[in-house]
């Protein structure tokens, strides 16, 4: 669960810390995917795509440090 503190009622500020945690948890692009109904095999497909892009950025890091 995600929590964010409001300091010196600064909602604000409070707000950039949510979208930021959010962010990195992964929430938007969950609520994305879940907008409409996903077949397995788009799923499938969608995540074997995400999986060579992964590795596809591990090696582009890789190299560059070369």
């Amino acid at each position: 669960m995600v929590e964010v503190n409001v300091r010196d009622n600064n909602v604000d500020q409070a707000l950039r810390a949510l979208k930021k945690k959010m962010q990195r948890e992964g929430i938007f692009r969950e609520m994305k995917l879940r907008r409409h109904f996903e077949k397995r095999s788009e799923k499938k497909k969608r995540e074997k795509q995400e999986a060579v892009r992964r590795w596809r950025k591990m090696q582009r890091k890789t190299s560059d440090g070369e």
